[in-house]
C-alpha cells in the first residue's frame, strides 16, 4: 500500500479564469480542508528567486552570534511578540524566530547590517497577503458563501504577521522543532527548506509534508474551524528536527482583527437546524491565551490551550 501524501494544487487556473481547473482544485480543496486542513499549492504567483533570496537572507540572519541576535528590539505590549525570540523547552520545542508585522508597523525592527533581509522579508510578505486574499476567496466558494463574506468580514490587514524560523538539530533532550498544535488564525502559509520535517496529523497519523522546491504549504487555522462549524477543520502539525541538520522556513499568519467576535455562523447552524459547536469568543482573548502558551508554557502538555478552551457539550 501506497503511503498517503498530502495533495498538491495548481493555483494557476485562478490566475487565468480557468473555470473547469477551479472547480477541480476546489473539489481537492474542500475534500482536504474538511479531513484535515492541510495541502501544497504550486504556481501561487510569489516568484522562486524571491523565496530563495529570503531564505537566504534568513540563514545570514541567524548565523549571527546571540549577542548581534539580542539586539533587535522586542515589543511586549505588542498585540504578537514581534522582534527576535529564542524558544527553548526541554523536550518540547527547539527554535529561535524573528517576527514581524505588516509592512510600515511600529512594532518591526529589522537589523541594520542586513538591508537585503528587510527588503526581501517585506517583499514576501506583500505577496503573501495577496495570496492570502485570494485563498480566503477560495475558501468561501468552497463552503457555498458569498466570494467576498471573508474578506468583508475580516478586512484589516494590519495585524497579518510572517515568522522567519531556525530549527535547531535534534539533540539527546528534544526531536521536537515544534510540538503538536493548530494554528489560531484563518490560514497560513509555509514555506520550508530542504531539511523538511514538517508533519501533519491525517487519519491518526503523521504524514510527513515532503519539501518541494517552489511549493508553498497551506493549512487552515482555528478561526475558520469555528466560522464553519467544524465543517472545515484546523490541521493539527508538528515539526521533527533532524540529527544535525539546521531547518529554516518562513510562516505568514492571515490573521484578523483582535476585537473581532468568533463564532460559528448562521449559515452553518440555526439556517440548517444545527447546534453551534463553540461559544462565542473575542480573538483577541484566544490569541492572548495562545501567546501565554509560549511565553509561559505550561508543565503539562495538557494544559496548553486549544479551540477545544470555547467548545459546547453536546
Amino acid at each position: 500500500m501506497s503511503e498517503p501524501i498530502i495533495p498538491t494544487i495548481d493555483l494557476s487556473s485562478f490566475f487565468k479564469g480557468d473555470e473547469d481547473g477551479q472547480k477541480k482544485a476546489m473539489e481537492v480543496i474542500t475534500k482536504a480542508f474538511s479531513e484535515y486542513g492541510f495541502f501544497q499549492i504550486v504556481n501561487h504567483g510569489i516568484p522562486l528567486d524571491l523565496i530563495k533570496e529570503a531564505t537566504e537572507q534568513s540563514k545570514l540572519f541567524f548565523d549571527y552570534s546571540d549577542e548581534e541576535k539580542s539586539k533587535i528590539k522586542s515589543f511586549p505590549d505588542a498585540p504578537l511578540p514581534a522582534g527576535y525570540h529564542r524558544q527553548f523547552v526541554p523536550s518540547r520545542d527547539n527554535i529561535e524566530y524573528f517576527l514581524a508585522m505588516t509592512p510600515g508597523s511600529n512594532f518591526n525592527v529589522f537589523p541594520q547590517n542586513l538591508p537585503r533581509f528587510r527588503e526581501a522579508f517585506e517583499e514576501m510578505f506583500v505577496q503573501m497577503t495577496k495570496l492570502g486574499v485570494l485563498l480566503e476567496s477560495i475558501i468561501c466558494d468552497c463552503l457555498g458563501l458569498p466570494t467576498n463574506f471573508l474578506r468583508e468580514f475580516n478586512d484589516d490587514r494590519d495585524w497579518d504577521f510572517m515568522v522567519a524560523l531556525h530549527y535547531f538539530p535534534a539533540s539527546n533532550n528534544s526531536n521536537h522543532g515544534l510540538t503538536e498544535h493548530e494554528d489560531a488564525n484563518c490560514v497560513t502559509f509555509v514555506i520550508q527548506d530542504e531539511v523538511g520535517g514538517l508533519q501533519v496529523r491525517k487519519n491518526g497519523e503523521w504524514i510527513p509534508v515532503v519539501p518541494a522546491e517552489g511549493t508553498i504549504v497551506v493549512n487552515l487555522g482555528d478561526v475558520i474551524q469555528v466560522l464553519s462549524n467544524k465543517k472545515f477543520k484546523s490541521a493539527t502539525h508538528r515539526v521533527v528536527s533532524t540529527e544535525g541538520r539546521n531547518r529554516f522556513s518562513f510562516a505568514f499568519f492571515h490573521n484578523l482583527k483582535g476585537d473581532k467576535w468568533i463564532e460559528p455562523l448562521p449559515q452553518f447552524t440555526k439556517d440548517i437546524g444545527e447546534p453551534s459547536k463553540y461559544r462565542g469568543f473575542f480573538f483577541k482573548d484566544y490569541q492572548a491565551l495562545r501567546v501565554r502558551n509560549k511565553t509561559h508554557p505550561p508543565s503539562r502538555p495538557e494544559d496548553v490551550i486549544h479551540i477545544t478552551h470555547y467548545e459546547i457539550d453536546t
